[in-house]
């Protein structure tokens, strides 16, 4: 990834930050005063968000450090870390909004819609500008979707505030509060458990998705004629765009130079795959490992 794509990331959550940070101040005085607990959940969804962008941030300053003798790999890692926890703490936010729903369900309180109503429109207004920095950004980076994904809950959170206030100027009926929050929640879910599940198959090492690792082998052995096998193939990512890979190649002829059947199996990496970084042990007898 360049340099200029992590300024640019870092530069989108830096924006989106200030603003849901500023905004969320006005949320909570807003939600004392009208009484809105709908404007107060989405306070607290917009000071996890403001936590979450925050570290965002502080993983994109991290990520650029170059590695070192205790972190040798560097620091890249650390965006991932950073969506999951961000998919974490969405999670928890969701189970707090239904718990304080079905509290609210059971006693309903007065909200002063029209204040509820100026507050959450605004909110929306903040919101979709974050969104529409941060969509811009880099679609393929795990922390940015995090990032995006948080405001975007906010977004909706926005929405079913306005309906909300809209429905209770209207008609007074307080339970389309609760009822909202439940829609909101459940949407932020989908997105949560998705981040979650992805940012957790980075951390265990697990081959990109989108490679079918038998394929890999056997078009190493078709397209190069000296290997005769592949084995002991490890492949992961330290973010999904910075694949590594380790191999043992079974040769089956005598070489001349090793290296060139080297340069030529990472060339095919590089090219078929976008692997990067390889390291490859070449075997003319037995597997030493066995």
């Amino acid at each position: 990834m360049s340099h200029a794509h992590d300024n640019s990331n870092m530069r989108r959550v830096t924006i989106a930050l200030v603003l849901t940070g500023t905004f969320m101040i006005v949320e909570v005085v807003g939600g004392i005063l009208s009484g809105s607990l709908a404007l107060l959940a989405d306070a607290g969804h917009m000071l996890t968000d403001t936590m979450a962008l925050a570290l965002a941030a502080v993983a994109f300053r991290v990520s650029k450090r170059p590695g070192d003798q205790k972190l040798t790999y560097g620091y890249q890692r650390f965006q991932i870390l950073a969506a999951f926890v961000n998919g974490l703490s969405l999670l928890f936010i969701v189970g707090w909004i239904l718990y304080e729903a079905v509290s609210r369900f059971l006693s309903p309180q007065d909200v002063l819609g029209k204040t509820m109503l100026i507050v959450a429109a605004a909110g929306l207004v903040v919101n979709i500008i974050a969104f529409t920095v941060l969509h811009r950004g880099d679609r393929e980076n795990l922390n940015i979707r995090g990032a995006a994904l948080h405001v975007a809950g906010d977004l909706l959170g926005s929405v079913a505030a306005i309906v909300a206030a809209v429905v209770i100027i209207f008609t007074g009926w307080m339970a389309i509060d609760p009822i909202l929050s439940v829609a909101v929640a459940i949407l932020i879910l989908k997105s949560a458990w998705t981040l979650v599940k992805r940012s957790a198959h980075v951390l265990l090492e697990g081959a990109p998705e989108w490679l079918n690792v038998a394929a890999m082998q056997e078009n190493i052995v078709s397209q190069i004629p000296e290997v005769g096998s592949v084995h002991h193939v490890h492949i992961w990512g330290l973010t999904p765009q910075e694949l590594m890979m380790t191999m043992h190649v079974r040769v089956n002829c005598e070489l001349e130079n090793p290296t060139t059947l080297i340069r030529q199996i990472k060339a095919l990496m590089k090219d078929d795959y976008g692997i990067g970084h390889s390291t490859i042990e070449l075997e003319t007898d037995d597997c030493a490992d066995h």
